[in-house]
């Protein structure tokens, strides 16, 4: 782990367009998080290009309302290989990022197997946000598990 970035890898036994797939339906999201903090995809859609924008609703017993909503934007998408997006939230109808990254790295192993690499980059998270936020905001397993979940729902 770096000062700004923590990621974990793991090979699974499936095809990388198998876990590209899981990865690009927000409605697998919840069961790939596995915090509980991430709960219904609000748009369902796939994620099939740059600047898309997906809502998931969330709660955090830390949160001042306790239940609210992200608006995700793509960043990166490059099936099968990665897959990334900035966590931020819409009021009056502006979009704002707080700088913080998830982002999916998978490299085919052969035509059954893949490695994947899961990385959180706080890096473009600015001072304001740094006051009130602890990055990164979860424990030193969640990316692990957040892979085991994955590989549990993209196997066969």
């Amino acid at each position: 782990m770096d000062q700004e970035n923590v990621s974990a890898t793991l090979t699974v036994a499936v095809p990388a367009a198998r876990v590209f797939a899981v990865l690009a339906d927000p409605t697998t999201h919840r069961a790939i998080d596995g915090t509980g903090w991430v709960r219904e995809a609000v748009d369902r859609a796939p994620l099939t290009e740059v600047g898309q924008v997906f809502r998931m609703d969330m709660y955090h017993a830390n949160h001042p309302d306790g239940e609210y909503r992200m608006a995700n934007r793509v960043e990166l998408l490059d099936p099968p290989r990665a897959i990334g997006w900035l966590p931020g939230q819409e009021k009056d109808g502006e979009l704002g990022f707080g700088g913080w990254l998830w982002r999916y790295d998978l490299v085919p192993l052969g035509s059954s197997e893949t490695e994947v690499t899961l990385s959180y980059d706080w890096s473009g998270v600015p001072q304001s946000i740094r006051a009130y936020i602890q990055f990164p905001p979860f424990g030193p397993d969640h990316l692990a598990d957040s892979l085991r979940h994955l590989a549990e729902l993209a196997a066969p």
